[in-house]
């Protein structure tokens, strides 16, 4: 399948070789409860991802860009059909590994696991309740998220779901971490937030970030790819920091009040109707 957008330079896409376990163990978000729980706990991200989802028992789901595999075990264990693909090889071993622990418990619904290309998915048309695409956007190229959407929509049945988590959010890279850097560095701070964004918390997110989005552009790229129904929303971390009473107005201003909190959110989520 080719995109009607391939208007990127040779049609580039990050090598799957960029992804080893190291980064799934050490930088893939979520790695630090994985590493302590083989998956049985997820993320404050990653669970409000999944919540967004609405899996419920004998569903279909497939999980796009599945890492590590634990997105799968929480669908199996609700009750779901769930299907995981990823391209890199790394990724598929370790969420065959947990594929394989939820086997062994007796009670769950098999996991399917499978290298592919999201812009290439190995399966029929209308085959899926839900495709979940959690902090995958990010690392596709404009070309290949406009290809992997409409393959998406093509497996999801009519009135099913597309749930997409992405960060950062682009506007507040381009816009509010300028600014939140500037603080920082008068306050004696700045060797914590880097020139580059993407290297703030985890440097390994200059190799592989390569299209943040933002609540507009996230929405182009579903209505694009011919969803329905979109609904693109914000959020952020808890913002529990021990500051005086000018910086917690300031702070409540930046994440509570529009236009404000459009640049100073974090995070990006959406949903997607067939």
């Amino acid at each position: 399948m080719t995109s009607q957008h391939s208007d990127q330079p040779a049609a580039r896409s990050l090598p799957s070789t960029l992804y080893t376990e190291d980064y799934f163990l050490t930088a893939c978000e979520g790695y630090e409860e994985f590493v302590e729980s083989q998956g049985e706990h997820l993320s404050r991200r990653l669970s409000a991802a999944f919540a967004v989802a609405s899996i419920a028992p004998g569903m279909r789901v497939l999980d796009v860009g599945c890492g590590r595999g634990e997105i799968l075990r929480h669908c199996a264990r609700l009750g779901a059909r769930a299907c995981g693909i990823d391209y890199a090889e790394v990724a598929v071993r370790m969420s065959r590994d947990v594929a394989r622990a939820e086997a062994d418990s007796d009670r769950r619904a098999p996991i399917g696991v499978y290298r592919a290309d999201a812009k290439f998915l190995p399966y029929p048309d209308a085959a899926f309740e839900r495709v979940l695409i959690f902090d995958v956007v990010e690392h596709l190229f404009a070309w290949e998220l406009d290809a992997a959407l409409q393959e998406v929509r093509r497996v999801l049945k009519p009135g099913g779901m597309v749930a997409i988590h992405t960060a950062p959010n682009r506007w507040y890279d381009q816009y509010a971490y300028p600014v939140v850097r500037l603080v920082r560095t008068l306050q004696g701070k700045g060797a914590h937030y880097p020139a580059n964004p993407r290297a703030l918390n985890v440097a390994a997110n200059v190799d592989v970030h390569v299209n943040e989005q933002d609540m507009l552009s996230l929405r182009r790229y579903l209505k694009r790819a011919g969803f329905g129904r979109v609904h693109v929303w914000l959020d952020s971390p808890p913002q529990n920091r021990r500051e005086g009473p000018l910086f917690r107005g300031l702070r409540k201003i930046a994440f509570d009040a529009p236009p404000f909190r459009w640049f100073f959110e974090r995070e990006v989520f959406a949903v997607g109707t067939k």
